[in-house]
């Protein structure tokens, strides 16, 4: 599911190669997640345009609650995917570290 490589960014604390974890990913779930997102793009650019048009206030901010809506959508797909793919694997390989490191992307994810 995922693989962890070094890359060639340095982590700060110890000036060592930082471990970049990676997720091979289905076509399928990669086409969706990606359609998702250009979607999004698309909103967004939407938005630029009635902002270059001088479009009246509210009727730009339904368009952004629109586009957090999608990105809120897409955050629980991939969320739904992590938990079922790379959270249920590292526990059962004895990873039980995924969990608090899924309990602390959560922390951050939910502010």
């Amino acid at each position: 599911m995922y693989e962890e490589k070094n890359c060639c960014c340095m982590d700060a604390e110890d000036a060592q190669p930082a471990q970049v974890r990676t997720k091979h990913r289905t076509e399928e779930e990669y086409r969706n997640l990606m359609n998702r997102l250009k979607r999004i793009e698309g909103q967004v650019r939407g938005v630029q345009k009635m902002l270059e048009d001088e479009v009246y206030c509210p009727d730009i901010l339904v368009q952004v609650s629109a586009i957090n809506c999608a990105l809120n959508s897409f955050s629980r797909t991939l969320l739904a995917s992590h938990i079922r793919s790379c959270v249920v694997n590292d526990i059962k390989n004895g990873r039980e570290e995924s969990i608090d490191e899924l309990v602390e992307t959560l922390q951050k994810v939910m502010k």
